[in-house]
């Protein structure tokens, strides 16, 4: 039997955020809160009639501090967002912007291009293109019982 250790400040939200739509959108807590210090980027998902398309906010981080990879059918977007230094003359009341590195991964149907996915970075958005193949629908098979 494993021991482990109870974060109800953590617990909370994980249920908050399984539960969007009947609490509303909460932003997360802070990392002094939280057993990791990293965040995750919202992301959409949509589909046309040639490829998939993952569109992630990405505000304040460019394109050389983000990486995607495709590895056994798992796309997986990663990152650091840079903090900026703080000015001397400038006095922070509430922070809720989020810094450090990031991760998420999504599992890639089977009918699709990994060689040909693409991504392009504009305006704080990375769009991941993840082209589809026509796959042929397979006819049964009558096997004979013996």
């Amino acid at each position: 039997m494993n021991v482990i250790r109870w974060e109800p400040f953590s617990a909370m939200n994980d249920m908050l955020n399984r539960f969007p739509a009947w609490f509303g959108q909460f932003p997360r807590l802070p990392a002094t809160f939280e057993t990791s210090n990293e965040w995750a980027p919202s992301v959409d998902i949509s589909e046309t009639e040639g490829e998939y398309l993952i569109r992630a906010s990405l505000p304040g981080v460019t394109k050389e501090d983000t990486k995607v990879t495709v590895e056994d059918g798992m796309l997986t977007l990663s990152g650091e967002r840079q903090q900026q230094e703080e000015l001397k003359d400038e006095k922070f009341h509430k922070v809720e912007s989020f810094y450090g590195s990031f991760s998420r991964s999504f599992a890639l149907p089977d009918a699709v291009n990994e060689k040909a996915i693409k991504a392009d970075s504009k305006d704080g958005v990375l769009t991941v293109h993840v082209p589809k193949v026509k796959v042929e629908a397979r006819k049964p098979t009558t096997i004979t019982v013996q």
